[in-house]
């Protein structure tokens, strides 16, 4: 199964672009949508449950956030009964080891350091999509 929506958080618009790019350049063709805080990201996400629009199979989302952090969002993600399935992995510049704990211990799925490097960064989105891909495809929602 094939991803077909991502939501990027990332108030950076620059990093946005970049991560477009990238995304497109490992075969990406579905429908990106782009939050530049955090309030913006869940009101997107509850507005889709509140329409029953199908949400994103994967969120992808900075630590630096304006108005609610990167970890604020993931643990209202996580406790929210019918977004918590949601497969949130956290794309920053950060390497710091509690930084990568504070987001696992928040439920994050997975932590991608941004390299430096453009091709690097494809190379860690295409390993990244390719395993999400698979492991959501028998995704069980909440009711």
């Amino acid at each position: 199964m094939a991803i077909s929506r991502v939501l990027l958080v990332e108030d950076d618009e620059n990093d946005a672009r970049i991560t477009e790019r990238a995304l497109r350049k490992v075969g990406f063709v579905g429908e990106l949508v782009v939050a530049r805080d955090g309030e913006r990201a869940l009101d997107w996400l509850t507005r889709r449950l509140e329409n029953t629009e199908a949400l994103p199979e994967l969120v992808l989302m900075d630590l630096s956030l304006p108005r609610l952090t990167g970890l604020e969002v993931l643990t209202r993600i996580k406790r929210h009964p019918d977004l918590r399935t949601l497969t949130v992995l956290m794309v920053t510049t950060s390497s710091r080891p509690e930084d990568i704990t504070a987001a696992f211990a928040n439920g994050a799925n997975g932590f991608v350091c941004k390299p430096v490097y453009f091709a690097r960064f494809v190379e860690a989105l295409s390993e990244v999509l390719a395993y999400w891909a698979h492991a959501t495809c028998g995704r069980v929602t909440s009711t």
